[in-house]
């Protein structure tokens, strides 16, 4: 093996071959992408990631009308001209950039929910810090090693990676692959540049590695390039199924070149439920519009990427037959402040709007618009509405129908799903047959753990009994709104032991066992 090829297989990713121009990246299982798999193969529901690099302005994204007035004095060297915002079905005091043309129709034929201020508390201004934060699914004053897409038990999967699945469960175009995707323990890695360049060095005949750690190593990553070659075959066989129809894809826009790769995979059925696309360029502190016109310029341009190679990208799965199991969402790792700078650009702030597409999202803004000081300062920066884990677990629960205890694996917490998706009548029958408070996360725990339950509103008692059938702790006794809810049970000093925890709302009862360890 010659040294340039040895140093193109990474410990970090998986494998990576071009398809239509670009590197197409096969990643490593985990629990949480088997798991998905397995839901694809159920509901075929697809979730596509889409990653704005950089950190994208949001208040020049999703408009406040009714903030206008601050905002010319906050920020009037880059603010869009009022009669030039694009205006929305039935919603007066928010419009889309002038470049989201395509995107306004979508959401005016109900294809487009918006989540105001996603943020997390106290969140940080470094590119990496905030990056990684959003990849992991972190708190800010977590530093985790895995992704919240990729984080389960290890020891559900005793055989990786000895055994793989038929096809990936997770799909990264192009040369980086996301921590997101990043397992609790192994990822098998490969990457070329080139289909050709992949089977030279997948197949050609190379000297034994040397017995050192470095040789172990080798031997390692050769192992890991033999079992992704085939998934090679199961990609090239998808893409040969399945043509792109669309003809309103763009030329020269890469996160097109990007989505019509994952349309022609589903398309070609791929059992892939995970696709993970980017579009770079949005740190924009200078030159975001134009002087003259506010309404082009770098921000203009990428906007206008973004919304033609989105709406094509639907365009094109509804051409072929697709589109009623495929969503896509927007992220990027902060907001841009208030303030715009003498530069005609925006420096790095906080909260930010997220979008999700679909044909079962529910269509219509969640939250409201951020609200804007009337002397905006430099330290003025917009408030968190919704924690960013909520939209994930919006995505794994009602999305791919992920039960709870193993969304809570994934996002290392409760959050509530925030209601982006709209139910089908299978999950609403679910919902009203299953059980109205689950099993405790973790179980059995030494410090606290979450109880996790579905209320009908109003008033909700869950009290904790020993083996005696004594009660030891009134866990919870007052009014909750309709819907999941959470609370937390605090060991403080309780023994070790087998405890009942009882469950009551109106005439919903039900009880559970836990355990208490040291």
């Amino acid at each position: 093996m010659k040294r340039r090829d040895f140093l193109k297989v990474t410990p970090a990713a998986a494998m990576a071959y071009m398809m239509n121009g670009l590197p197409v990246k096969a990643l490593a299982a985990s629990p949480l992408l088997k798991l998905l798999a397995r839901q694809a193969e159920a509901t075929g529901r697809v979730m596509v990631f889409i990653q704005l690099v950089g950190g994208n302005d949001g208040l020049n994204t999703i408009i406040p009308i009714d903030q206008y007035s601050a905002l010319s004095t906050a920020r009037g060297n880059v603010l869009i001209p009022e009669e030039k915002v694009l205006k929305l079905n039935g919603i007066l005091e928010t419009g889309f950039h002038p470049a989201m043309s395509g995107l306004r129709d979508l959401f005016n034929n109900s294809m487009v929910n918006i989540v105001q201020g996603a943020s997390y508390t106290n969140p940080n201004y470094s590119h990496f810090r905030a990056t990684d934060i959003w990849l992991t699914g972190a708190s800010s004053n977590q530093y985790l090693n895995d992704g919240w897409l990729g984080r389960y038990l290890a020891d559900e999967n005793p055989d990786y990676p000895q055994v793989l699945t038929p096809d990936p469960l997770a799909i990264q175009i192009g040369a980086t692959v996301s921590t997101a995707l990043q397992g609790p323990n192994v990822n098998m890695g490969m990457a070329v540049t080139s289909i050709e360049n992949f089977y030279n060095i997948v197949n050609n005949q190379v000297t034994p590695a040397p017995p050192t750690p470095a040789g172990h190593e080798l031997t390692f990553l050769r192992f890991i390039a033999q079992q992704t070659q085939q998934y090679t075959s199961s990609l090239q066989a998808a893409a040969a199924k399945a043509n792109n129809l669309s003809k309103l894809y763009p030329e020269k826009n890469s996160l097109a070149d990007q989505l019509k790769i994952v349309a022609r995979l589903i398309a070609g059925g791929l059992s892939t439920p995970v696709y993970m696309v980017s579009l770079g360029g949005f740190d924009t502190h200078a030159g975001q519009v134009e002087g003259m016109d506010t309404t082009t310029g770098t921000h203009a341009d990428l906007l206008g990427k973004l919304s033609t190679a989105v709406t094509a990208f639907f365009d094109d799965l509804k051409l072929l037959k697709v589109d009623d199991r495929v969503a896509a969402m927007t992220f990027s790792e902060f907001g841009r402040r208030i303030l715009s700078n003498g530069g005609l650009g925006t420096d790095h702030g906080t909260a930010a709007p997220v979008m999700v597409f679909g044909k079962y999202v529910n269509p219509g803004i969640i939250g409201s618009n951020p609200v804007i000081p009337d002397n905006a300062t430099v330290r003025d920066d917009l408030e968190m509405q919704y924690d960013y884990r909520k939209i994930y677990a919006a995505v794994l629960t009602d999305w791919f129908g992920a039960p709870r205890e193993v969304w809570l694996d994934a996002l290392q917490d409760y959050y509530t799903p925030l209601p982006i998706f709209r139910k089908d009548d299978k999950q609403i029958l679910e919902e009203r047959n299953e059980d109205p408070v689950s099993q405790n996360y973790p179980n059995p725990f030494s410090d606290k753990t979450c109880i996790s339950f579905n209320s009908q509103g109003g008033s909700v008692r869950i009290m904790l009994y020993d083996a005696a059938g004594r009660m030891v702790k009134l866990v919870a006794d007052k009014e909750y709104d309709a819907g999941y809810n959470h609370v937390y049970l605090y060991r403080e000093g309780l023994p070790p032991g087998n405890y009942v925890y009882k469950f009551m709302n109106w005439n919903n009862k039900a009880s559970k066992k836990l355990t208490i360890i040291d």
